[in-house]
């Protein structure tokens, strides 16, 4: 059963051209140049319920302007969009009550005030009863170790304390959708890890339908199964994970460990060398070749382990981003 429905949704921005200097700046006042951007341009999307879907693009592809559109916050140019049956940007109580949107750069909680009692103002704003809200707030502070933490004013929190906060408040009424903006912008590497093991263990616990934006492709390795990709505006990919690598990549990494005293001369016959610190070799070469390739070197050279990977998948999304940029170009100037 799908949970977010989009057909040919579109959202354009008319925005103004301010030309260099203080005479252009005049003649601005009375006569001023527009172009229009198109941020998203005429998706489709089909997301079903309980799926944890990577919603990814470069800067300015399009997507925070989809979620935003999704929650309604902003109305569309053209197309459609259902949200469990609600059309977003009609924003009913009903519709608002059932999602819920946490955007990395923006707080939502009150910045002097602890965060307990921005808790008790969204308990009366989506009107949670009393004995929920109790045991919703305890089990949400205990999965994100914060309990101690409920009494100081947010601005003194450090920034992973302060993204748990966060997802504690967009959690508190049990939304069956939840859009995630760049959740772990900014965050070291442990706060990341901790909000990743809770958005994965209470995804799974209560198979919500998880839309995410992220630039941490680490967060999209550990969290999603289906990725998206948003290229100025359009969907330039919908499908698995792995399909990402194996359509976008067509290399492997051949890692090496050469026997002691062996020399790694030649090898950059058989395939394009990334990097010799002896006894190890990496070696990057065509996705086909590498029965035979790998056949050669065991022939000539002294091995003793061998290891063979694909890609980093931040490299394989950076390439896709780049391939679809040009695509995009080129359509441009035809």
């Amino acid at each position: 059963m799908a949970i977010i429905e989009i057909e040919q949704l579109s959202k354009s921005y008319r925005v103004y051209q301010k030309r260099e200097g203080l005479s252009s700046a005049i003649r601005g006042l009375w006569r001023r140049q527009y172009r229009e951007v198109d941020a998203v341009r005429s998706i489709d999307l089909r997301v079903e319920q309980g799926e944890f879907v990577a919603f990814l693009g470069p800067n300015g592809a399009g997507k925070t302007t989809t979620l935003k559109l999704l929650s309604g916050v902003i109305y569309p140019t053209s197309g459609t969009a259902r949200v469990m049956g609600y059309v977003p940007w009609e924003r009913s109580n009903e519709y608002r009550r059932r999602f819920a949107l946490v955007m990395g750069q923006k707080n939502q909680l009150w910045w002097d005030l602890p965060a307990q009692e921005s808790f008790r103002l969204h308990q009366q704003i989506y009107r949670i009863e009393l004995e929920q809200f109790k045991k919703t707030l305890a089990e949400l502070t205990d999965l994100l170790s914060v309990g101690e933490l409920l009494g100081r004013p947010v601005r003194e929190l450090s920034l992973g304390e302060r993204m748990k906060m966060e997802l504690i408040a967009a959690l508190l009424h049990s939304p069956e959708v939840l859009f995630l903006d760049e959740p772990t912008i900014g965050l070291d590497v442990v706060a990341q890890h901790n909000i990743q093991q809770f958005l994965k263990y209470y995804q799974q616990q209560r198979q919500i339908t998880i839309l995410l934006t992220s630039h941490y492709m680490k967060d999209v390795a550990a969290l999603c199964r289906r990725v998206v990709v948003i290229t100025s505006g359009a969907i330039k990919y919908d499908g698995s994970l792995v399909g990402v690598i194996d359509k976008f990549s067509g290399s492997k990494i051949l890692r090496l460990l050469l026997a002691a005293g062996q020399s790694s001369d030649g090898l950059e016959r058989f395939a394009e060398v990334e990097s010799i610190d002896l006894p190890k070799v990496v070696l990057r070469c065509r996705r086909g070749e590498i029965p035979k390739m790998l056949s050669s070197i065991l022939q000539q050279y002294q091995i003793e382990d061998v290891a063979v990977e694909d890609p980093p998948l931040e490299q394989v999304i950076a390439n896709l981003f780049e391939h679809a940029a040009s695509d995009s170009s080129n359509q441009v100037s035809l």
